[in-house]
Parts: structure tokens; C-alpha cells; sequence
């Protein structure tokens, strides 16, 4: 079967890897021959968040990397997606519906196709996240 994409991207801190981790990595493979994950590091994480993942980088990318829709693992240094997408001779950038019509994803669609990159939008996997799973461990559910 042809595929849509030849070089998809994505990116994930894919802390407390869960099924909605596991459904974008598939959807985002569906369409495209080779798959680059983008592991966000644990100082990128802290930086933008002001928390520390769980899992430590290199396990998360582990993880990520053994997954079978999975091609190729790089860690995510910083927020320019753009370089992320020269450097790795993208052709689509895959990310979850939630972000759709922001005015940065509504930016990178314009400045990704100046360069041949389209921007593919995902379903999000509703009710699970690794922000859920953590206040269930904090309240002692899980």
C-alpha cells in the first residue's frame, strides 16, 4: 500500500507511556514509509513545564524506540520544529487535533509548506494522558 508521506515527524515528552502515546505513533506510521520520534529532553521538559518527566530521557527514548511504528528516535533539544524538519528531510509533521487552528500550528502549516511539509493532524486518544495518570498516582489511585 502507497503511502501518503515519505518522512513523517513527531514529537512527545512520552512520559508514563500510555495507549494515546501508542495511537498517534500508529495513526502517524499509517501514513508515511519512515517514521521520525522526536523525545522531548528532560531539560526541554523542565524549561517549558517546570517539572521533570517521570521516566528519564533515555528510558522514554528506549521506549519510544522499540515501539515497531517506529523508524528512527532523536531527542527534541529545543522548540524549532522547523530546523527539526530540514534536519530530518521531512515531508509531514504529525500532531494531535487539539493543537488544529492555533495561531503557532496555523504559523508552522505556512512556514512548514514553504519548504514541501505538510502538517498532519491526529486524533487525540480522549481520556488518557501522562498529566491524568500522574494525579492518580499523587491521590493514590493507580
Amino acid at each position: 500500500m502507497k503511502k501518503k508521506y515519505k518522512v513523517g515527524y513527531t514529537t512527545g515528552v512520552f512520559d508514563m507511556f500510555h495507549i494515546g502515546h501508542l495511537n498517534i505513533l500508529r495513526r502517524a506510521k499509517e501514513q508515511c514509509d519512515f517514521l521520525i520520534v522526536g523525545v522531548t529532553t528532560d531539560e526541554l521538559c523542565y524549561s517549558r513545564k517546570q517539572k521533570y518527566p517521570i521516566i528519564p530521557q533515555t528510558d522514554r527514548m528506549a521506549i519510544v524506540e522499540a515501539i515497531r511504528y517506529v523508524d528512527k528516535v532523536v531527542p527534541q533539544k529545543d522548540m524549532n520544529k522547523l530546523e527539526a524538519v530540514r534536519e530530518n528531510g521531512a515531508d509531514a509533521v504529525f500532531v494531535g487535533s487539539d493543537w488544529k487552528g492555533t495561531d503557532a500550528w496555523n504559523r508552522y502549516e505556512k512556514e512548514f509548506a514553504e519548504i514541501g511539509c505538510t502538517v498532519a493532524y491526529l486524533d487525540h486518544t480522549d481520556g488518557i494522558s501522562s498529566t491524568i495518570l500522574r494525579d492518580k498516582l499523587n491521590q493514590g489511585e493507580l
